[in-house]
């Protein structure tokens, strides 16, 4: 099958090319940047380059003519203040010119990298049925935004495998995606031993899942995907045992966190600096609810590492990577 990638110099996109190019499928990457497809990609291409913009209707059009099946990744993830409307503004229009323009052309598998924040909400764990979210930021908010219009194509009968993943971590990232700075910010900074916890897929995992629904006999629907949950008490232990080393952390209430993140937000309604905590997020860390992975993953045959081995890679490859140092990392340098 031929298959057009969006975001493939991503963090999801470059770990599902790879995936998608073991599974001998023919690529087709629509990317902004030929340099940057050669240095995430060297020394050889990954497949047939449209150069252009997600947003650009005619770089779009040029994209999907002739494929048989789209993995549309592409987004924006930012939580700087100042970048609000970009990311709104791009990540729902690549959805309706990637997925519907897809739908549109009745091409027979698409595969829609969504994010489990268009579901959150605390309480009930989050799985296929559950409804979208209003959240607040814009990130979350484009992602939930894109939803309301995927699923309107769905509705229809458009072929689309919505999939649904927790944090992602993970080696081999072409920039500091947000869970692996997280993993970085838990070594060289703080943690904290708070409510709730944290859940993480290994990104080869998740590449393997967007591979197997790319083949025509992966059911459409919604795929919620199976995440490793620590509590942050475990999580805090667990990277204590890995590194061989104390890692530092401080005990702070839930709600304490949720109203230090609403006041982040307060504060930039008035002057746009970029805090490091905001009310969404706090939510997240604090409230998360877990997640009922869909039945139907079970049958694709991918196979998903525990959060330890995940952790172990992950972190190896921050020091490799230069973004730890020996002593945060500990006994993983050796």
């Amino acid at each position: 099958m031929r298959v057009l990638v969006t975001g493939g110099t991503g963090f999801v996109g470059s770990h599902s090319v790879r995936a998608l190019r073991a599974a001998g499928h023919e690529l087709r990457l629509l990317a902004r940047s030929r340099e940057k497809v050669e240095r995430v990609f060297p020394g050889a291409s990954p497949g047939e380059l449209v150069i252009g913009d997600v947003t650009d209707p005619t770089a779009v059009a040029k994209a999907l003519d002739g494929v048989d099946a789209v993995v549309h990744c592409a987004a924006v993830v930012a939580i700087e203040a100042r970048r609000a409307h970009e990311v709104r503004e791009t990540n729902l229009r690549s959805v309706e010119l990637v997925v519907g323009g897809a739908a549109d052309r009745g091409i027979g598998a698409i595969v829609y990298v969504s994010s489990l924040g268009a579901l959150f909400a605390p309480g009930a764990p989050l799985g296929e049925h559950s409804p979208i979210a209003e959240p607040h930021s814009p990130y979350a908010r484009s992602k939930a935004d894109g939803e309301v219009y995927v699923r309107k194509l769905q509705a229809a009968g458009a072929p689309i495998r919505t999939v649904y993943p927790p944090g992602i971590i993970g080696p081999d990232d072409p920039g500091l995606s947000e869970g692996n700075h997280t993993v970085g910010v838990f070594l060289n900074q703080l943690m904290a031993d708070t409510s709730s916890g944290f859940e993480i897929v290994d990104v080869r995992d998740l590449a393997a899942l967007i591979a197997a629904l790319v083949a025509p006999d992966a059911a459409p629907g919604r795929y919620v995907v199976p995440g490793a949950y620590l509590s942050w008490r475990d999580t805090i232990a667990l990277m204590d045992e890995l590194t061989g080393r104390r890692v530092r952390r401080v005990r702070v209430s839930g709600a304490l966190l949720r109203r230090l993140g609403r006041l982040g937000d307060l504060v930039k309604h008035v002057y746009p600096f970029d805090f490091p905590l905001s009310a969404e997020a706090m939510d997240f860390a604090t409230q998360w609810p877990g997640v009922i992975p869909s039945p139907a993953i079970a049958a694709l045959g991918v196979r998903f590492r525990d959060g330890r081995e995940t952790y172990i890679d992950t972190i190896r490859w921050l020091y490799r990577a230069g973004h730890l140092t020996a002593r945060q990392v500990g006994k993983l340098a050796d």
